[in-house]
């Protein structure tokens, strides 16, 4: 899951990004509310992290000029007042939710995870394929019955790959969903991760390459 959180105040930006990249999700951070607008154009994120009092374009103008986009993200409003009538106002506005300052980062992540579980065509919270089940929430993975132990960026590649069984997910793509800007787009890293995910899968193979395109979870392995 790809995610932009737009903070004005570094230290809160930095945390609140370290948080969701230990929850595992692909995090790029903007400054202000201009620079989120210029990254939402180039990046199709699944959810907005959005402080409503951003200097300059305020986070109300923001919220608007993504729902003008497509994909349109999901967005969840961070605020100092936490009063219901600011609340309300959030909402109204077109925010999927709603969270007041200070807040807990374990309600965030949750918050952030239910969000970007309802993109147009709605994602199980449980994903399968075959014998293989993941649970992104509790970030664990099975195949067979057998506990998988995967870094931060297999267990990425895997979930982006059984929330789309069957369909071919290119390199491009997943190099979009599961690292983040500061990933070169020249890397391997994505072949060299998808290999040792390979691996761990064990036998019979369950990630196909499909030449020059990119790869497949098929759920019926020969």
């Amino acid at each position: 899951m790809r995610v932009l959180v737009v903070e004005d105040e570094a230290a809160l930006a930095d945390v609140v990004a370290r948080g969701l990249r230990q929850g595992g999700l692909a995090v790029d951070i903007a400054a202000d509310g201009e620079e989120a607008l210029i990254k939402a154009e180039v990046t199709p994120y699944d959810v907005v992290v959005l402080d409503r009092g951003l200097p300059g374009v305020h986070g109300d103008d923001v919220c608007r000029a993504l729902l003008q986009t497509s994909p349109t993200p999901r967005i969840i409003m961070l605020t100092a007042a936490g009063n219901v009538d600011a609340r309300v106002e959030g909402l109204a506005i077109g925010a999927d939710d709603y969270l007041p300052k200070p807040f807990v980062m374990a309600e965030l992540l949750a918050r952030v995870r239910a969000l970007g579980r309802r993109p147009d065509a709605a994602t199980p919270p449980v994903l399968t394929a075959g014998d293989l089940t993941l649970d992104p929430a509790k970030r664990t993975a099975t195949r067979g019955g057998r506990p998988l132990s995967l870094t931060r960026k297999e267990f990425g590649v895997l979930e982006a790959l059984a929330a789309k069984p069957g369909a071919v997910v290119s390199a491009e793509e997943l190099l979009e969903r599961v690292w983040d800007e500061e990933a070169d787009p020249f890397t391997n890293a994505v072949r060299i991760t998808v290999m040792t995910l390979r691996r761990k899968l064990g036998e019979p193979p369950i990630v196909e390459t499909v030449v020059g395109v990119g790869y497949r979870l098929n759920d019926q392995p020969a």
